[in-house]
């Protein structure tokens, strides 16, 4: 079983801000495959489904950000997975808005998200899907911006970006 957790914080507050660039696509996914339902458990929602002839749990921590390890790391523990059966799908100030970058490894860049999930499992060895979101525009700090909407200008790099998120988790991950 492979687990695919988009990282993002509950609630209509956050909704459509870019540190739920990972909930966003982890969305697009499901809708690519007709799968809808799920449930709430290990504080996260979760449903198992079968992508391209694979099995896979699809996961958003409920927890918010900076606690996305504890249900990830609950899991993998529970399904006795190794870190590279696991993708994680998450916001990057570090890219420019519409580009999507997968890699494996790597530090956290910050994100607390990343440093929650590397703490709890004790490794960084893990895939990752990057959604650009930009730098904060002069005089913002990182937090205020990741926590901001996307401008109405920017939504078809957005939806284009969601779109290639889970093209590569289909191929990459999942292929």
């Amino acid at each position: 079983m492979k687990l695919v957790a988009g990282l993002g914080n509950p609630g209509p507050d956050y909704e459509r801000t870019r540190h739920n660039a990972g909930f966003m696509a982890l969305d697009v996914l499901l809708r690519r495959h007709g799968l809808s339902g799920g449930k709430v458990k290990n504080e996260a929602f979760n449903l198992t489904a079968d992508i391209n002839g694979r099995q896979c749990l699809l996961v958003k921590p409920l927890s918010y950000m900076n606690l996305s390890g504890r249900p990830i790391r609950a899991f993998m523990d529970f399904y006795k997975m190794p870190p590279e059966d696991l993708l994680v799908i998450h916001d990057d100030i570090d890219i420019s808005l519409g580009d999507v970058r997968y890699k494996t490894g790597g530090g956290h860049g910050g994100h607390n998200g990343l440093k929650s999930i590397m703490a709890e499992l004790g490794t960084a060895e893990f895939h990752r899907v990057r959604i650009g979101v930009n730098r904060p525009p002069a005089g913002w700090d990182a937090s205020n911006h990741v926590l901001s909407p996307f401008l109405a200008e920017e939504a078809e790099a957005v939806k284009e970006a969601l779109e290639k998120a889970a093209e590569l988790i289909e191929k990459k991950f999942l292929g």
